[in-house]
């Protein structure tokens, strides 16, 4: 397993080469996870004034991406969704991704933290199970037949 590289998908709306490919990267690993809710570039565009979105590398390769919602109705609870391409799972990077994206959420002042989770995703149910979230919704968007999870843990750190 080798140390993985973070880069944020910028805020602003000026384009550069480097920008515009990390946006299309977190597109892809989002779309390819995420089938029934995929998203335009401009839905990124928008979600990353609210967010932190980041997409993760080892070296030049693509492994996965975050995204961390900051505390809102509940104070204290960010949620952090990281996501890995199938490909690269099961080598430590989803772990990896997770604690990078941990460390965001807490600079943001959380101290508790959600996820959501696509229910056909059964490694990522998998993977938030293994950490200490616990199920507390499932939802269907409209005109969807897949749920989604939304899980919680009271503590940010182990």
């Amino acid at each position: 397993m080798s140390d993985l590289r973070f880069e944020a998908v910028e805020e602003s709306v000026e384009e550069s080469v480097e920008s515009e490919r990390v946006l299309l990267d977190w597109q892809h690993v989002h779309n390819l996870i995420i089938p029934t809710d995929s998203l335009s570039v401009e839905d990124i565009r928008v979600r990353a004034q609210r967010n932190r979105l980041a997409v993760a590398y080892a070296g030049d390769t693509l492994v996965g991406n975050y995204t961390v919602r900051p505390p809102a109705d509940d104070p204290t609870a960010a949620t952090v969704i990281a996501r890995v391409l199938p490909e690269h799972r099961r080598q430590g990077f989803g772990e990896q991704i997770y604690r990078h994206a941990l460390t965001v959420a807490a600079d943001l002042g959380a101290t508790a933290v959600e996820t959501v989770v696509l229910e056909s995703n059964a490694d990522g149910l998998r993977f938030a199970l293994r950490r200490g979230f616990a199920e507390t919704d499932r939802y269907l968007l409209d005109g969807h037949a897949i749920a989604f999870v939304d899980l919680r843990r009271e503590r940010l750190s182990d």
